[in-house]
């Protein structure tokens, strides 16, 4: 009887996780905002009309239409082709609801997710969707995709066919609670259009996709244009109506900055949002704008803008000691050049969650404590002992030598000397490198950095490359010093591991760019991703927050917690905007009314 009581114990413990009952949506802590019979979002006008065209632009170039591998310069505008397996909302932290699932089911904890697939979801050559599709789409990208896939999905088992409409994914882990919502962001694509080609190469051939538009024309590197699908399968779901409203998207593709926005003046494309203080102070004068034709609007948002800033790569061996990092971020004046350049309209950052309630404020708490204590000889004595402020200056141009006299002193503990050149100079090698940029634009910004760091005896120099020929040499990380930004949502998670962990500093293509390979900082992703409520995840970013700027692995840039917008006033927008989405791509709408006005003074889209 012991016996048979034990084997019938073992056997109760042993039963798998079973799922909960069907769920319209996911939310990463909490609750839904939107329940079950939800009509629609509220960031958006539910009966905007349909019609008319917009025209965008960007910059660079493009040879490729297939947004998922390495390989390439990709669309702009792309994804708008591919429908994924849930979507998410933009006036909540991470819900998703479903897209191409019609519900979704997981345990409690979250060791499994199933996904119910719509049955009325098509391919635009009208073949049905299935779960075949889900699990081919799955695969390719983990063997073939883009190394991002790999790291995302990572922790991802195996992925199951139950029925033709009925996917299981079973991870490798449990209590990850992003990983359901993260299998929801799935890009499903059509094995009967693409099984047995080679995945893994670029293409101009449209692919076929099953989202609200496809690729109506592509002239290589200049332009593409995109068509709605007019009995696109999923037009009448609660989480499409009132988005998706022009019936032609266009993107032109610019080289020149100053060209684009001379273009946008003269009407060539129709929107821009503005990234240059200087310019929106000082170059918004032209006629269009005077006579009101173009409207112009500095729109608040609640969207985290991440850090920032001039990365080190610290696989160069001058970069790897800490305090020449940091000795090196002394020669940013950022208060004079904010003043110069930016009319003082940009903020500091001085955290890798700016502009969220996630970021390190004042003094480890005791909870962030109780995640760096283990690492404590780990991490910089300073995590613990002060709050992070980077380098200040009083904004006159002569405040920073006092910044330079501090970083003199930091890089002869490093073991830096000048030498006979005139440079510093250590083991025999001089102390030069070089900022690698392709946008001129923060030409500006850098070149007092580099003549600063001549007076430290340091040669820096600037490169400015093409767009292909940058993102080649990013992708292999042939850089000494660049901008990059780290871009944060208001739920981080796995993504994390691909902007900081170790197993990724040498995989190409990831977004490690800085190399970073640090326990401390795998261990607090970790607590990141295994947070069970809001608060917990709150102290695990901070921690990990403290870690990074105290390691100086970036020089902080800056950031604003509006958008600026301009725009030809011949559109519609919503009442509400959505505060963590501009939107004006699927929820703004083409006003024939007001467009009327421009008859004859631009070119139309075509």
């Amino acid at each position: 009887m012991r016996f048979i009581l034990i084997l019938l114990c073992c056997l109760l413990y042993a039963q798998p996780a079973s799922a909960t009952e069907p769920a319209h949506a996911l939310a990463m802590h909490g609750q839904p905002k939107y329940v079950q019979d939800f009509t629609a979002f509220d960031y958006v006008n539910p009966d905007a009309p349909k019609g008319g065209a917009v025209t965008l632009s960007a910059r660079g170039t493009y040879d490729n239409v297939k947004p998922f591998i390495l390989k390439g310069l990709t669309a702009p505008g792309v994804t708008l082709t591919f429908d994924t397996l849930m979507t998410e909302s933009y006036d909540e932290p991470f819900t998703e609801y479903g897209l191409i699932a019609k519900s979704v089911e997981m345990p409690e904890d979250r060791s499994f997710v199933i996904f119910n697939l719509r049955k009325e979801a098509r391919w635009h050559d009208g073949k049905p969707l299935t779960a075949d599709d889900v699990v081919w789409s799955f695969n390719t990208l983990m063997k073939d995709g883009h190394p991002f896939y790999r790291a995302y999905y990572g922790h991802v088992k195996e992925a199951v066919i139950e029925n033709p409409h009925r996917v299981k994914f079973v991870f490798d882990m449990a209590d990850n609670g992003e990983l359901p919502l993260i299998m929801g962001q799935l890009p499903v694509l059509p094995k009967h259009a693409l099984d047995g080609k080679d995945f893994s190469s670029t293409t101009l051939t449209p692919v076929l996709g099953s989202g609200p538009y496809r690729i109506k024309d592509v002239d290589a590197g200049k332009r593409i244009v995109y068509e709605r699908v007019k009995d696109y399968w999923g037009k009448d779901l609660a989480i499409n109506r009132g988005r998706y409203n022009f019936d032609a998207i266009i993107y032109d593709m610019y080289r020149d900055d100053s060209v684009l926005l001379e273009a946008f003046f003269a009407g060539a494309y129709d929107v821009r949002q503005e990234n240059i203080a200087k310019a929106w102070h000082t170059q918004y004068d032209a006629p269009p704008v005077k006579r009101g034709d173009i409207q112009k609007a500095q729109i608040p948002h609640k969207i985290p803008t991440g850090m920032q800033g001039f990365a080190f790569n610290t696989r160069r061996p001058m970069f790897a000691d800490r305090r020449v990092r940091e000795a090196i971020n002394q020669a940013f004046d950022f208060e004079w050049s904010n003043r110069q350049f930016a009319h003082g309209s940009y903020t500091r950052n001085d955290s890798y969650f700016e502009n969220s309630d996630l970021a390190a404020t004042g003094l480890p708490k005791a909870c962030e404590l109780a995640l760096l204590e283990p690492w404590r000889d780990q991490v910089p004595e300073e995590v613990f002992t002060t709050a992070y402020q980077p380098p200040q200056t009083d904004g006159s141009g002569r405040g920073v030598r006092k910044n330079l006299a501090y970083a003199k002193k930091l890089l002869d503990e490093a073991g830096w000397r000048v030498g006979q050149s005139g440079l510093l100079e250590k083991d025999g090698q001089v102390f030069r490198f070089e900022f690698l940029i392709y946008n001129d634009s923060f030409a500006r910004w850098i070149n007092p950095v580099i003549a600063n760091l001549k007076k430290l005896g340091i040669e820096a120099k600037l490169r400015i490359v093409d767009v292909a020929q940058y993102q080649n040499r990013m992708d292999a990380f042939d850089f000494d010093m660049t901008i990059e930004v780290f871009p944060q949502s208001q739920s981080p998670g796995n993504e994390q591991y691909d902007f900081w962990g170790s197993a990724k500093a040498d995989t190409k293509g990831s977004r490690n760019v800085i190399g970073i390979k640090s326990p401390a900082v795998d261990a607090l992703i970790k607590a990141i991703i295994g947070a069970k409520s809001r608060e917990d995840l709150a102290c695990a970013t901070a921690a990990l927050d403290r870690v990074l700027l105290w390691n100086w692995y970036v020089i902080p840039n800056w950031h604003t917690s509006f958008h600026r917008v301009a725009w030809w006033d011949k559109f519609g927008k919503p009442e509400s905007p959505a505060p963590f989405n501009l939107g004006y791509v699927d929820t703004w709408w083409y006003d024939a009314q007001k467009a009327a006005k421009f008859a004859g003074q631009q070119e139309p889209a075509k």
